[in-house]
């Protein structure tokens, strides 16, 4: 209960810092005027992802919806975990790739899917996907997919604003081109132009660990069992690299247990994701 509270005090915490950077940058840009253009834009741009994102991913991974006769041990598991977790009953989708994988999508919790891929149903134990399940329940349940693109449209606003900046210097520079002003002109670019944006990213990033930290310990409390959901994370993790996922985007990796979309040094650092061994260990600390 403790890890839960201090979760969502951070997520609160890093949004607030997030939303303060953006109304930063809009008086920056425009005074008021580019202050109220910017919440504008942010608006409409939630307003979209809020509503729609959850068809666009499921068409982006070929996600099939399945029936309880397709699929009995999957929906009564769903069904079971959600009770749980007092929530309704997601609906139940399979991807066709032997990449082993699963997340939640929709806007509420009574409009809400789980995506499990086929590699995952053959990777895991029933306690194990349990565990998986559990995690993605919870996701639901703390309504992150609305959390996390809340946060993704914010720094992306953010990032859109630097990419201008960048431009702008290019055909004239920011604020004018008076030569008295060129010292304070390059600050300005490179503060809007390039840390600003690197500074929404690094929140950004570390809004999402958080609530993969969240969802593990709240998937785990439902079933009382953290250990299955560590064992399935340590199994995805190694199954990763004889299955890569070979289609989709690294823009959706925040909504998979696992990041889908591994890399280098570089990338797993900046990754959606806390690194799976923490993951574990966390887990395997945590008290039922």
């Amino acid at each position: 209960m403790v890890g839960i509270l201090k979760n969502q005090l951070k997520t609160v915490i890093l949004l607030g810092v997030l939303s303060g950077l953006l109304l930063w940058v809009g008086q920056l840009i425009g005074g008021k005027s580019g202050l109220i253009i910017g919440l504008i834009f942010v608006l409409i741009m939630n307003f979209g992802s809020y509503w729609f994102s959850d068809k666009i991913v499921l068409m982006m991974y070929r996600a099939r919806e399945v029936s309880k006769n397709e699929e009995p041990a999957l929906h009564k598991a769903v069904e079971e975990v959600s009770k749980k977790a007092g929530i309704p009953k997601p609906s139940v989708y399979i991807l066709p790739t032997n990449h082993s994988n699963a997340f939640a999508t929709g806007r509420s919790p009574k409009h809400a899917a789980i995506a499990c891929t086929k590699g995952i149903m053959e990777l895991l134990t029933e306690k194990e996907l349990n565990g998986v399940l559990a995690h993605e329940i919870a996701h639901i349940k703390n309504r992150d997919i609305l959390i996390t693109t809340v946060a993704a449209t914010i720094a992306g606003v953010i990032s859109f604003v630097g990419m201008i900046a960048r431009w702008s210097s290019i055909f004239g520079g920011i604020g004018g081109s008076d030569r008295d002003d060129k010292g304070g002109n390059i600050i300005s670019l490179i503060v809007l132009g390039i840390i600003t944006p690197l500074i929404a990213m690094i929140v950004q990033l570390a809004i999402s660990r958080s609530r993969e930290y969240l969802a593990d310990e709240s998937g785990a409390g439902y079933i009382s069992d953290p250990e299955s959901l560590a064992s399935a994370l340590e199994k995805i993790d190694a199954d990763a690299h004889r299955h890569p996922l070979g289609f989709g985007s690294p823009a959706t990796s925040s909504l998979f247990i696992s990041n889908p979309f591994k890399g280098g040094a570089l990338l797993n650092l900046l990754s959606t994701h806390p690194p799976t061994k923490e993951r574990v260990k966390r887990l395997r600390e945590r008290r039922v």
